[in-house]
C-alpha cells in the first residue's frame, strides 16, 4: 500500500469531504508528527481537488463512488484498515481542526492502558476549548445521557480526534453508526464491555471553507443522536440473557 520502511501497526484515517483548502497542510503535518505511520484519506466523492491534493501530499487515497456522509466514510476506512491487519487507527479530520500533535498521546493510551478507544477531549482537565452555544447545549445534554449508560463520565461525546486498536476496529469495521456517528460509537463500544479513555487536547479551527453544520442542523443533530442511541440501548436489552 506504500512505500517500504513504513509499519503496519499504525493507520492514519482522514475522512475527507470537499476539503481542498485544507487537505493538503493535514497530510503533511501528520507525515512530520508520524513518519513511520500509513496515512489513508478516505475521499467521500468530492466534488473538489481533495483526492488529487491528498494524493500530492503524500497520502493514498481511497475514493468511494458515492458520498456516503462522515460514518459511512470511516467505516469503509475501518473495513480497510481491519482486512490490511492494522493493530490501531487514529482518525483525524480533513478539515484541519485536529491538531496531529497530540496523535502520539492517543496512540501512547492506547499502547499503554489496554483501553479500546482513546478519545482527543477538548474539555477534560479544564482545558475547555469554546465552542457555539447550541453545540454546547447539545454536549451537556449527551454528556448527562451517556452518564448511566457509561457507566462513567464523557467529557467531549462529540470529538471525531479518535483512535481505536483492533479489537474496537473488529467491530466498527462490521456495525458502525452512518450519519453523526461519535456518540453511537460509545453505546456501541459499552454494548461490547469495550472501555475507552479520554486524552485532553486542544482544537483548532478549521483552516479552509465552513462547517456544515448550521444551528438548525445542530439541532436535528442532538435528536437524531439521542433517537440513536435509545436504540442502541433497546437491542442491547432485547437481546437473550447469557444462562
Amino acid at each position: 500500500m506504500t512505500p517500504g520502511g513504513q509499519s503496519n501497526e499504525v493507520l492514519i484515517l482522514i475522512p475527507a469531504f470537499n476539503e481542498a483548502g485544507a487537505i493538503g497542510d493535514v497530510v503533511h503535518e501528520v507525515r512530520h508528527v508520524m513518519p513511520e505511520a500509513r496515512i489513508l484519506v478516505v475521499d467521500d466523492a468530492s466534488r473538489d481537488e481533495t483526492p488529487a491534493l491528498a494524493a500530492q501530499a503524500g497520502a493514498k487515497v481511497l475514493r468511494l463512488p458515492y458520498h456516503l456522509g462522515l460514518g459511512g466514510c470511516v467505516q469503509a476506512g475501518y473495513k480497510l484498515a481491519f482486512e490490511l491487519g492494522y493493530q490501531y487507527v487514529i482518525r483525524v479530520d480533513g478539515d484541519g481542526q485536529h491538531d496531529p500533535a497530540y496523535i502520539p498521546d492517543l496512540l501512547k493510551a492506547l499502547r499503554t492502558t489496554g483501553c479500546h478507544m482513546v478519545i482527543g477531549s477538548r474539555f477534560f482537565q479544564n482545558n475547555g476549548t469554546h465552542t457555539s452555544v447550541i453545540r454546547g447545549i447539545g454536549i451537556w445534554i449527551f454528556r448527562l445521557v451517556l452518564r448511566p449508560i457509561l457507566g462513567k463520565p464523557v467529557h467531549d461525546p462529540t470529538s471525531g480526534f479518535v483512535g481505536v486498536n483492533r479489537e474496537a476496529l473488529q467491530v466498527f469495521s462490521g456495525s458502525f453508526p452512518l450519519e453523526y456517528p461519535e456518540i453511537e460509537a460509545l453505546v456501541v463500544l459499552q454494548r461490547k464491555r469495550f472501555r475507552f479513555q479520554e486524552v485532553p487536547c486542544r482544537m483548532r479551527r478549521r483552516k479552509a471553507g465552513r462547517s456544515t453544520i448550521t444551528a438548525v442542523k445542530s439541532l436535528y443533530y442532538i435528536v437524531h443522536v439521542l433517537l440513536g442511541v435509545f436504540v442502541n440501548i433497546l437491542k442491547f436489552e432485547g437481546r437473550p440473557r447469557k444462562q
